[in-house]
């Protein structure tokens, strides 16, 4: 027979193990409670995105002032679509935003499901009054593809950037990896990127997509897909027929 005190002793660790695997269940239910609100919340936020970026882009293409970049709309290897980038959106004195990024093979019109951006800077130095602005940033080039593949990209540094003409009727024969367009307050701004800093969102491609995903995942292999980002594709289909 066990002794009492044994007995006893038994117990109250049996009651302090409970306890303790009670907690460990308690912190594992709310961690992983945290985490699917997280990944929900990026998933919103991404979708918001995609939605805000083909809204972007319907309103740039709807402008007669950007006529340059509808009739150079199909030698465009890839779009970044900004809708909101926002002064001190990034640290103190600086500017950043989130955007997508859509990359089409030439000779077709199937666009690519778009994958998130950063955008920052210590300054855009934005030429018309305004704290935020939509921007749309062509990538011309292959070079401007490649780039975007990696974990970030300088603009100016890495590749070449330029401001794109504005204006009915606007021409212009302009050499550069990437040509930006912006809007502030529905008018145009001129908007300098150089030095400009592109980086890879990879919590919200992960939330958009289901899982670790990379841009060549995305881009190139086109291994995986979300059905949110139809309209948007559509609409940039439409733009290139």
């Amino acid at each position: 027979m066990i002794a009492p005190a044994r007995r006893a002793a038994m117990n109250y660790l049996l009651r302090k193990s409970n306890i303790i695997l009670l907690g460990i269940t308690v912190l594992i239910f709310v961690a992983s409670c945290a985490t699917t609100g997280s990944t929900s919340q990026n998933s919103d936020e991404a979708q918001g995105l995609v939605d805000r970026a083909r809204a972007t882009f319907r309103d740039f293409m709807r402008d007669e002032q950007y006529t340059w970049f509808h009739s150079h709309l199909r030698e465009a290897r890839g779009l970044l679509i900004y809708p909101q980038i926002i002064k001190g959106g990034f640290f103190i004195g600086g500017s950043g935003g989130t955007g997508v990024l859509v990359v089409r093979k030439p000779g077709t019109l199937d666009w690519s499901q778009p994958a998130f951006y950063t955008i920052g800077s210590a300054t855009f130095g934005l030429q018309i009054g305004g704290e935020a602005a939509e921007v749309i940033v062509m990538a011309m080039s292959q070079r401007a593809v490649d780039s975007l593949l990696s974990s970030s990209v300088n603009l100016g540094g890495d590749t070449s950037v330029a401001l794109g003409p504005i204006g009915i009727g606007a021409k212009g024969n302009i050499t550069a990896d990437f040509i930006s367009f912006a809007k502030s307050k529905g008018l145009y701004a001129g908007i300098n990127l150089e030095g400009s800093v592109l980086e890879v969102r990879d919590s919200l491609n992960a939330a958009y997509y289901g899982r670790s995903v990379s841009p060549v995942n995305i881009i190139i292999e086109k291994t995986v897909s979300n059905e949110g980002s139809a309209e948007l594709r559509a609409a940039l289909t439409q733009a290139v027929k």
